[in-house]
């Protein structure tokens, strides 16, 4: 099998992040809720985490690092304590469903900052025209259909200079760009803990640089006499029982990316990016979406001539070879590129994608178009 489907979910894990979950699984209870040995196992090992991820994403408390269950999970959280009816919330033309979807369900109202795709200058114009409108925005810090990097860090300025909290959905970002957490002086910062953290599925991360509203009430370990959520964090937004396993594989996948640097591991999916559009480039009507230098992480769409996107990804699982195809749960990205009605195949990578398998999956794509 060839998975060059990592913007969905890295398949292949670093040998630690399975033994970790394992060790976890066997050796941990529940953290906070006991003083014997397998709970305060647990608890290290959450807090362990805590700390990797604080290192990582340059988050000044520990305590800011919120467990979630997924991306979704915590930009629904960050949506949820900035926005309500009514609110008038600017967003990118590249957002996932988990930012436009609780967005439309609370009423907010909602402002597009739209641009042309892979055009940061003029994805930063729109955002400066529209940011006077705004009482919140949320942007991607790169497209999940194209790979699009949007200029964040010129965005979060604009919001700091105006006064206007910002929202960073950092889902394909995290593990793959610099995620600074300091510089960004975001109100909350979301990521998964699947995709480039290399952890497990059912693991996301909140950074919170305020104190948010909880999603969901129940047990927290502490302050068990109130009805209602402790007023400090993390435990003011982690209800439940914690995915100890879970988190200890994140921490595994986190320790990874630190060791290996996250701009070695950029680089290297944007090699392997480079050699995909340089094999497919000289096949007649194949149609790629690409950018300058400095504007495209390690994901590339595509539309073949004369093939349903779907169909096309079908064929190739057929030949082992594993691609995204269709909307990828981003319509709003796919209006702003003009691939709303077909949508695309998506060749995406990971620190574990090996050049000869892109050489593969060209090839046979190239056999499709005959």
């Amino acid at each position: 099998m060839i998975y060059l489907d990592n913007a969905a979910t890295t398949l292949i894990k670093p040998v630690s992040v399975g033994r970790e979950v394992l060790r976890a699984m066997q050796r941990c209870a529940s953290p906070g809720r006991g003083g014997h040995r397998a709970a305060m196992r647990a608890a290290e090992t959450v807090y362990r985490c805590r700390e990797t991820a604080a290192a990582l994403f340059h988050v000044p408390e520990p305590e800011r690092v919120v467990f979630t269950m997924n991306a979704t999970h915590a930009l629904n959280i960050a949506i949820c304590s900035l926005a309500s009816r009514g609110t008038r919330v600017l967003i990118s033309g590249y957002e996932h469903n988990a930012v436009t979807r609780p967005l439309h369900q609370m009423g907010a109202e909602l402002l597009i900052a739209d641009s042309p795709l892979f055009d940061q200058e003029a994805c930063l114009r729109a955002f400066a025209e529209k940011l006077g409108e705004a009482e919140l925005v949320v942007c991607t810090m790169v497209s999940n259909v194209f790979g699009f990097i949007l200029p964040i860090r010129d965005i979060a300025a604009l919001c700091r200079e105006k006064g206007v909290p910002l929202i960073v959905d950092a889902s394909q970002a995290a593990g793959v760009l610099d995620v600074d957490f300091t510089v960004l002086g975001a109100a909350f910062v979301a990521m998964p803990g699947h995709k480039g953290l290399l952890g497990p599925q059912g693991t996301g991360l909140l950074l919170c640089g305020e104190r948010g509203e909880p999603l969901l009430s129940g047990g927290s370990g502490s302050d068990s006499l109130l009805q209602t959520m402790p007023d400090y964090l993390p435990d003011r937004l982690e209800a439940g029982t914690h995915n100890v396993p879970g988190i200890a594989g994140l921490e595994a996948g986190m320790e990874y990316v630190r060791e290996r640097g996250v701009s070695a591991i950029f680089e290297q999916e944007h090699a392997l990016l480079c050699r995909a559009v340089e094999l497919l480039s000289d096949c007649a009507g194949i149609e790629l979406f690409t950018g300058p230098a400095g504007s495209q992480s390690g994901v590339l769409s595509f539309r073949l001539p004369g093939t349903d996107s779907d169909e096309a990804a079908m064929r190739l699982a057929e030949r082992g070879i594993c691609l995204r195809s269709g909307l990828h749960c981003a319509p709003l990205a796919h209006k702003s590129a003009g691939t709303l009605e077909t949508g695309t195949l998506r060749m995406s990578f990971s620190p574990f994608v090996r050049r000869e398998e892109v050489d593969a999956c060209c090839q046979a794509v190239k056999e499709l178009t005959r």
